[in-house]
């Protein structure tokens, strides 16, 4: 049956595109939300050139037809923008009408009045606006048509409890042949073989769609990459993706203190610095503050970005203390050998620190690229950052699905968790969820039971 969908402010700022996203069914947008949206117009974050983009989709429309009487949309439905003058007597007796969000929903119960025997539903991503939309008897649902499951999402590998003698047949013939379900291009298959006496015996294979067998590792064999090798089968599994030239697009998902920044940079230093395979290391993030802002930052471009960076500078302290503390110890000298600092490579244009805010429209051809808290990202904001790869450049994505600092993005929503999902069938992509916590005792507790 063909419904109605009045859509909230954050569903189109979210993404423009959900003007169209309903099949065969009509759309009304409020004019509030065109209100709403003008605010962000000037804005040069995201949102601001979504408001910008919702402006054009709709004045296009409005060359279409008539946005008061409805446009017909490809597709069957229609888009109309109301008034909220419209709103119903009921909803001025319930609501407080002066706000926005409740002028919002006044509109979707006038709408609903008008129409009877139509279903009318609210669309928003605020869960207080879809609580207050069901307190006053109309349906509400989030906009979820690029959610995932996040709880069936993609983990990157499988486990096979077998007998030690087939884990022995892997290590001496190289090859397995897969008769054990449907794997996806550089999937990982553990090995485990478990006995009460003695510890369990792990043997890590790699996926081949077109010989549909597995194959041991052939990037990573446990070596030490600027200090530093895998502590757990996951680990490996990241560096044997990280290490090949092969797969374009690396993604890591794994809760605080797993590694994910600390083995990607020293995967990435390996590859620019030693092997010379990129020209440059590329590291970003989303600039979003953990609680409450600090306001203004003074200074270039580089001060202001310092203190988001500050975590990308505590991992590269580790991996290039231990790098020149194990080349002074190769020399014989403990002492008088200058130590390379991050500003000596970042001098000789080894590596770039660069804020997400002004990657839009850049071309990065062999590059080593590094987008760390990746789960603050909007999947749009996703494939823009993924479509600025050039050839010969290797993007990876670390982030950790439940701590979102983004509002109206959860572990389903984010760029991330879809990016994970959906690319998982790409012969150039890999994925790996890292599992064991490998900070420390303390971090470990903290993440298990907070």
């Amino acid at each position: 049956m063909k419904k109605i969908y009045v859509l909230d402010t954050n569903v189109l700022i979210h993404n423009p595109d959900a003007l169209f996203a309903f099949e065969d069914n009509d759309i009304v947008v409020p004019i509030t939300v065109i209100e709403e949206i003008d605010n962000f117009k000037k804005g040069l974050d995201e949102k601001g050139r979504n408001a910008r983009q919702i402006g054009r989709l709709l004045d296009d429309l409005r060359n279409s037809g008539s946005l008061q009487e409805g446009v017909k949309t490809e597709n069957g439905g229609s888009i109309r923008v109301v008034l909220s003058r419209y709103i119903s007597e009921t909803a001025k007796e319930i609501l407080i009408t002066d706000t926005n969000d409740n002028l919002i929903i006044g509109t979707a119960l006038y709408i609903r009045k008008k129409n009877p025997a139509v279903p009318v539903i609210l669309v928003s991503k605020d869960a207080n606006v879809r609580i207050k939309a069901d307190a006053v008897g109309l349906k509400a649902e989030n906009y979820e048509t690029e959610k995932i499951d996040f709880d069936e999402i993609y983990n990157g590998f499988s486990e096979l409890e077998c007998p030690l003698s087939l884990i022995e047949n892997f290590r001496s013939s190289k090859i397995l042949k897969n008769e054990y379900g449907d794997f996806v291009p550089n999937q990982f298959l553990k090995l485990i073989y478990r006995s009460e006496n003695t510890p369990d015996v792990i043997e890590i294979a790699r996926y081949n769609s077109e010989t549909n067998s597995f194959y041991p590792p052939a990037f990573y064999q446990n070596q030490e990459l600027f200090g530093i090798t895998s502590r757990n089968p996951e680990q490996a599994m990241a560096f044997d993706l990280l290490l090949d030239p092969d797969v374009k697009l690396v993604s890591m998902i794994g809760k605080a203190g797993t590694g994910k920044t600390l083995i990607a940079l020293a995967a990435g230093l390996n590859q620019v610095v030693e092997k010379d395979l990129y020209t440059r290391l590329v590291v970003s993030r989303p600039v979003f503050p953990l609680g409450k802002d600090l306001g203004y930052l003074p200074g270039t471009k580089a001060e202001k970005f310092n203190p988001w960076m500050q975590p990308i500078y505590d991992n590269m302290e580790i991996l290039l203390t231990n790098k020149s503390d194990e080349e002074s110890k190769a020399n014989g000298r403990i002492f008088g050998k200058k130590k390379p600092s991050l500003n000596d490579y970042l001098d000789f244009g080894f590596i770039e620190l660069e804020p997400l805010t002004y990657i839009r429209g850049r071309s990065l051809p062999n590059q080593f690229i590094i987008i760390d808290e990746a789960q603050n990202l909007t999947p749009h904001e996703m494939k823009t950052i993924i479509t600025r790869a050039g050839e010969g450049t290797k993007v990876v994505l670390t982030g950790d699905p439940y701590q979102i600092d983004i509002p109206y993005l959860d572990s389903g929503s984010n760029g991330l968790s879809i990016a994970c999902e959906r690319l998982k069938h790409e012969k150039i992509v890999g994925h790996v969820t890292l599992l064991k916590g490998e900070r420390s005792q303390l971090a470990n507790i903290a993440a298990k039971f907070f």
